[in-house]
């Protein structure tokens, strides 16, 4: 069942609504939201970031459930002889510096993703492109070697200004510290650490937006999120469930309880040699671990336990795997693999004590407290695990990291390329040559009979050789300050609770 916006919220809305008179004519808004902290913004290289769609538009967008509509381009057709989308750009866009936008912005931006020396983590998202064609100033057609429906969700991919970029590096260039884009806002100042502060474009080709400033406050870290919005020092904030359950009945705040389709697990690092010689374990691993034991101790039930990648989708598999909490069949699955339990309670093969550490990113008290609950039901059969804060990730050194992934768009998106050979998201080095079948013969076909059983191919060979222990599937808390409003409390949300700011040009500030 959807979770709404709390009914003590909606009733303190509606009775400011009726009591607290709207700003005076004239006066400016601001929203402080706290935010994550941003090395640069460079939405065509990196995965995702909540600020994107604030700065920059795709050819398409998403609403409020989710779906493909008009970004930059007003219409599209799609010819299934050629295999070939032609998209009719808005011809009234402009960059944020005047410049107008055109059919050679996005082929130019598309490229860049699909170049190899750039190391775009968005690459897979294009590999069935085998032409750009600008047909005119506001006419771009792309050719693709396969059908591949999910081809106008990564549309929404943020088209970037070749005036700007022709000849920046992708990676490297200080475009993306002061980055012009398309968006309802642009960049005001930038200090480092601390904020970075965006202005409505007065110019939008769209309808402009209502509040005049946004500022991305930076503040990684989960417990001074919470104090600064009890504060007022903060308008909205993403907040850890035992943290956002304390604003429910207090005077002045909304708690938004939203789905998302994101989910938490122990990704295991397969170019680490541990795991070429204890890849066997995993399954052991996964029954050893009570995910409604982690769900309900962490998250205070706002979620669901997880066993796959794909159980917010429609073409999620339930017939699979799951690896249900069974300590005494994790415990034989490890003697079967050729362990003995020593007698300091953990468990040898070949002389070597069988154990890991869990990386978890700094800041981030959700998934601390689940590789740290992890690891104590993983100790109690008799497996070494500990779990570490690194001052840096690596990925390509780490034994496991609590990871999170998710989309709530097409089942191609944050499976293909977390899952596939060598892709730009499998930080994981995992790879099986049935996953990369299933999930290519699913990409490839715009039947859905056919993606359905590719996709349970696909989840039944990923249960079967587990890339991820998966954990839960959390909600995304988000609290405000009652005068915001216009939040959709009903958009499920993607990987980090992005999302939210879909609709923001509609936003407004009361009060």
């Amino acid at each position: 069942m959807r979770k709404k916006l709390t009914a003590l919220a909606l009733a303190a809305i509606l009775a400011l609504a009726l009591a607290v008179p709207a700003l005076a004519a004239g006066e400016e808004t601001t929203l402080i939201y706290a935010s994550g902290d941003y090395t640069r913004i460079d939405p065509a290289m990196d995965e995702h970031g909540e600020i994107n769609i604030l700065l920059f538009n795709g050819l398409t967008a998403h609403d409020g459930d989710n779906q493909v509509v008009p970004g930059l381009a007003e219409s599209w057709e799609f010819d299934k002889e050629s295999c070939s989308y032609t998209f009719h750009m808005a011809e009234n866009a402009r960059w944020h510096d005047g410049q107008p936008v055109t059919a050679n912005d996005v082929k130019f931006t598309v490229e860049a993703i699909m170049d190899p020396a750039n190391f775009s983590e968005n690459a897979p998202n294009f590999e069935d492109v085998t032409a750009i064609d600008v047909l005119d100033e506001h006419t771009v057609r792309f050719t693709l070697a396969a059908p591949n429906v999910a081809f106008l969700d990564y549309m929404t991919m943020a088209v970037l200004p070749e005036h700007l970029l022709a000849r920046e590096d992708m990676q490297t260039s200080d475009f993306f510290l002061h980055p012009v884009g398309t968006g309802p806002y642009k960049l005001e100042s930038w200090d480092p650490g601390q904020a970075i502060t965006l202005v409505k474009n007065e110019d939008y080709f769209k309808e402009p937006a209502r509040i005049d400033r946004i500022v991305f406050k930076i503040v990684t870290d989960d417990a001074a999120r919470t104090l600064q919005m009890r504060a007022g020092e903060l308008d909205l904030a993403l907040l850890p469930p035992r943290d956002a359950e304390t604003f429910a009945d207090q005077a002045g705040y909304a708690v938004y309880d939203m789905q998302t389709s994101d989910y938490r697990g122990i990704l295991f690092n397969f170019r680490n040699p541990y795991w070429t010689e204890n890849r066997d374990i995993i399954p052991a691993i996964c029954c050893g671990l009570d995910r409604q034991a982690i769900l309900d101790s962490v998250l205070l039930g706002h979620g669901d336990v997880a066993y796959g990648p794909l159980q917010r989708n429609v073409y999620n598999c339930p017939d699979v795997e799951r690896y249900d909490y069974d300590p005494d069949r994790a415990r034989a699955m490890l003697e079967a693999a050729g362990a003995e339990l020593g007698e300091d309670g953990f468990y040898y093969r070949g002389g070597a004590r069988l154990g890991f550490v869990i990386d978890v990113a700094a800041g981030d008290q959700v998934r601390l407290d689940m590789a740290r609950a992890a690891a104590q039901q993983l100790r109690q059969i008799g497996l070494d695990v500990t779990v570490e804060i690194p001052a840096v990730v690596d990925w390509g050194g780490q034994m496991a990291y609590l990871i999170g992934w998710g989309s709530p768009f097409d089942a191609d998106d944050h499976t293909y390329k977390v899952f596939g050979t060598d892709k730009g998201a499998n930080y994981s080095g995992y790879s099986n040559a049935d996953v990369d079948r299933y999930l290519t013969q699913a990409r490839r076909s715009d039947d859905p009979a056919v993606r359905a059983a590719a996709y349970a191919g696909f989840q039944k060979a990923l249960a079967a050789d587990p890339a991820y222990a998966f954990l839960c599937y959390i909600d995304a808390d988000y609290v405000a300050k009652d005068t915001l409003r216009g939040i959709d409390p009903d958009t499920v949300m993607g990987h980090h609770g992005v999302g939210i700011f879909w609709n923001v040009t509609e936003w407004t500030i009361e009060g």
